[in-house]
C-alpha cells in the first residue's frame, strides 16, 4: 500500500509530508518527503489557536480563531500533497491513502481531552484520496494518553537495525518523546519533557530567530546546572512511563525556576538545551536495561549541541535517524503513513506500555473523497 503520511507538529515549524509503502505491519519502502515552512503569520494563528484552544470543553468545538487555524491547515497539508506528488511525478491515482495527523492544539488526558484541528473530509474530497485522520481520539476517550503513538512504528524500523540490546528512538520536536524497543519484550514509550519548544520560545523572543540553528547559541554558553536540576524537581519526572503533555505544560514552571531573564543569550540557550537533554536522561531509572543506542529524529537531530549534551547524559551512543538510514526530518510524516495503513486494517495503534490503555487498541478514522 502506498500512503503519503502528513503531520504538523509541536514545534509548530511546518507541514511534513512523506511517501511510505507498508502494509501497516512491515515497511518496504521509506519514501521522499518535503516540508511546507510557517511562515511567522501562520505561527502566530497557531499560537492564538493554542491559547483559545485551553477553554474547550469538547473535542468537535471549533470557536473563533481555531475555526481560521483549521482552515488554514486543511490548505497547507492539501498543498504539501500535491506539491510532494507533483515532485514524483505521481498522481491521486497512485496513492491509496493518506495519513493526516492534523495539528494538536490541546492535549489533555486527564480531561480526556485532545484536539488536533484538520479537516479531514475537505482534505479527502479535494485530493480524491481516502484519508485517515484523528488517530488519538479513540485511546484517549478509553482511558490512555493518546501519546505518544507512533511506538509501533518505531519497533517496525528498528527491527531492520542489527543492534543488540535495548534501542531508544527519540524524536525531539516541541515535546519529545521516547521508544524503548527491546526485542520481543513489550515496547516501552513516553513523552519525556520539553523538546524544542522552550528553546524556541526563548530564541524567538530575544533575537526573532525561531531557533538556536544547528545549536550555535547553546555551544557558547554555559549551563545552569542548579536551575536545570530545578525544573527536574517537577513530579513529572518522577512518574514511569507511559505519561504525556501537552506542548504548553512546562511554561510557566520552567519559567519560574530557570529565571532566564537574568541570563545571557548563550547562557539561556545553552541552559534550555541541557533541560531538554536531562528531561530525556530522566527515564532512565525508570526502564529495566538502559539502551545501547539511541536513534535521534525530529528538529531536535540538527542541534549538534544537544546531540551531545544527549549522549553525555544518557552514556550511550547518540546517532540521527539519517545516519542508520530512516529521515530525522520525516520519521513522523511517515509514522502517519503507515498509522494509517494500520488503522485501515483495524490493527493496534496503541498498548498497555505505550500510552496506558487497558488493552491493544487500534484507532483513526477513515473519509473518503
Amino acid at each position: 500500500m502506498r500512503v503519503v503520511g502528513l503531520m504538523s507538529g509541536t514545534s509548530m515549524d511546518g507541514v511534513d509530508a512523506a511517501v511510505i509503502e507498508t502494509d501497516g505491519e512491515a515497511v518496504t519502502w521509506l519514501g521522499p518527503n518535503l516540508t511546507q515552512p510557517f511562515d511567522g503569520e501562520m505561527r502566530a494563528l497557531l499560537e492564538a489557536a493554542m491559547a483559545e484552544a485551553r477553554g474547550l470543553n469538547a473535542r468537535t468545538d471549533r470557536p473563533g480563531v481555531i475555526a481560521e487555524a483549521e482552515r488554514r491547515i486543511t490548505d497547507l497539508h492539501a498543498e504539501a500533497v500535491r506539491e510532494l506528488l507533483a515532485t514524483l511525478r505521481l498522481t491521486a491515482c497512485d496513492v491509496d491513502l493518506i495519513g493526516f495527523h492534523g495539528q494538536t492544539v490541546i492535549h489533555r488526558p486527564d480531561a480526556r481531552l485532545t484536539v488536533q484541528i484538520g479537516d479531514a473530509a475537505r482534505l479527502a474530497r479535494e485530493l480524491g484520496v481516502p484519508v485517515i485522520a484523528d488517530f488519538r481520539a479513540a485511546d484517549v476517550a478509553a482511558g490512555g494518553q493518546g501519546a505518544p503513538i507512533v511506538p509501533v512504528f518505531h519497533a517496525a524500523l528498528a527491527r531492520r537495525l542489527a543492534v543488540p540490546g535495548p534501542v531508544a528512538v527519540l524524536n525531539v520536536g516541541g515535546v519529545s518523546n521516547v521508544t524503548v524497543i527491546d526485542g520481543p519484550a513489550p515496547l516501552i514509550a513516553c513523552d519525556t519533557g520539553p523538546g524544542n519548544a522552550l528553546l524556541d520560545d526563548f530564541m524567538m523572543a530575544r533575537t526573532g530567530r525561531p531557533c538556536d540553528l544547528g545549536g550555535a547559541t547553546a555551544a557558547r554558553g554555559v549551563v545552569d546546572e542548579d536551575a536545570v536540576a530545578a525544573v527536574l524537581d517537577h513530579p513529572f519526572f518522577r512518574l514511569p512511563p507511559p505519561k504525556s503533555l501537552d506542548r504548553n505544560e512546562f511554561r510557566t514552571f520552567v519559567h519560574d525556576r530557570l529565571g532566564l531573564a537574568g541570563h545571557t543569550l548563550e547562557d539561556g540557550a545553552a541552559t534550555l538545551t541541557a533541560l531538554t537533554a536531562a528531561c530525556v536522561a530522566a527515564v532512565l531509572p525508570h526502564l529495566p536495561e538502559r539502551p545501547r543506542l539511541w536513534v535521534m529524529a525530529g528538529g531536535g537531530a540538527r542541534n549538534a549541541t544537544l546531540r551531545a549534551m544527549l549522549a553525555q547524559r544518557v552514556g550511550a551512543e547518540v546517532r540521527t535517524a539519517d545516519e542508520v538510514g530512516w529521515s530525522a526530518d520525516a520519521l513522523e510524516a511517515h509514522a502517519f503513513g503507515y498509522l494509517a495503513a494500520r488503522a485501515d486494517r483495524g490493527l493496534p495503534l496503541t498498548y498497555p506500555t505505550t500510552t496506558g490503555v487497558s488493552e491493544p487498541l487500534t484507532g483513526g478514522v477513515r473519509f473518503e473523497p
